[in-house]
């Protein structure tokens, strides 16, 4: 299918499509068959499929399957090399672009709910000015003498609707919160502005029962030991000295025990396993509470694929 140029709701506005998901839902799988179908091509919406030097434990698309249709955004750095969410909404943006000119469809695919919401709805992503950065160190530094507790009761002093958005333990929402509200002299919670998307967009998602999306996670880890996720852990637990994003993925810090002798093999999988778990739990309640989403069953509806293809042909008038 050769597609018409997506130049819908006013000027230069083009149409991308987004699956999302729970870790090992499947898709992948999903976005395979519809890149045939549909003249598509893919841009990973995953934060760390993106690193060059892993590739079990960030669950990439298989040689076969990136030579079956082109994927942008995976290996492309070092695990060494900075990478942030404007990088990547930069470099999607040009990706984007790239799929339109040759009039085939952009279809962002993967579980970073973060990084596809900043993506698709313009969130305010630019540099820090230096009074920016001179507000966040001031934090910071309260951060390193009192701890993340005191830090998200200082936010919650000063804006309970927004403290009670952020978890306790997320030291770095938490900064960004005081120093947004210490800059513009108003509380975060009432920062959101009515800001149009940046494209003309459709999110599937896909779902199940929670106790199969479990089993399934469980399988992939079992599969990730037989393919050698150990020796990609252990490669990031040589280099764990250094300050780099990977060593926050799961899939490798799990293992970080077994190597140090302090717990064996089998409590660090079951760990993994319960760790991916609740990735999977936080994805969906991400999905679910900041992106219109429309919800797809892949592993009871055995209409499922034709439901999807025919939700997104409606939506592209075809």
């Amino acid at each position: 299918m050769i597609l018409k140029p997506f130049l819908l709701l006013g000027e230069n506005m083009k149409k991308v499509l987004a699956i999302v998901g729970p870790t090992a839902i499947g898709k992948t799988d999903l976005a395979i068959k519809l890149a045939k179908k549909l003249n598509a091509q893919i841009v990973s919406g995953d934060s760390m499929q993106i690193y060059q030097e892993v590739a079990i434990g960030t669950a990439k698309a298989t040689e076969d399957e990136q030579a079956a249709v082109k994927h942008y955004l995976v290996d492309t750095r070092s695990v060494f090399e900075d990478y942030s969410v404007k990088d990547f909404v930069d470099q999607a943006t040009a990706a984007i672009d790239e799929i339109a000119a040759q009039h085939c469809l952009p279809m962002v695919v993967g579980g970073t709910g973060f990084y596809v919401n900043a993506l698709l709805n313009k969130m305010q992503l630019g540099e820090k000015t230096a009074e920016e950065s001179s507000v966040t160190k001031k934090w910071e530094d309260y951060l390193a003498r009192n701890g993340p507790e005191k830090l998200w009761q200082l936010l919650e002093q000063k804006d309970p609707v927004a403290a009670a958005k952020i978890p306790v333990a997320n030291a770095r929402r938490t900064l960004r919160a005081l120093t947004v509200i210490e800059r513009t002299g108003k509380k975060f919670s009432e920062q959101q502005t009515s800001i149009p998307p940046r494209y003309d967009y459709l999110i599937i998602g896909l779902n199940s029962n929670r106790s199969e999306i479990y089993a399934r996670i469980n399988h992939r880890v079992d599969k990730m030991l037989d393919a050698g996720i150990l020796d990609e852990a252990k490669f990031i637990y040589e280099h764990r000295d250094k300050e780099y994003q990977v060593l926050q993925a799961i899939a490798y810090k799990e293992f970080f025990p077994y190597f140090e002798h302090k717990q064996t093999l089998e409590e660090c999988i079951d760990q993994l396993k319960t760790s991916s778990r609740r990735y999977a739990k936080r994805q969906l309640t991400y999905f679910r509470n900041k992106l219109p989403v429309q919800w797809f069953d892949p592993l009871n509806d055995p209409d499922c694929d034709k439901k999807i293809l025919k939700k997104v042909e409606e939506w592209l008038n075809v």
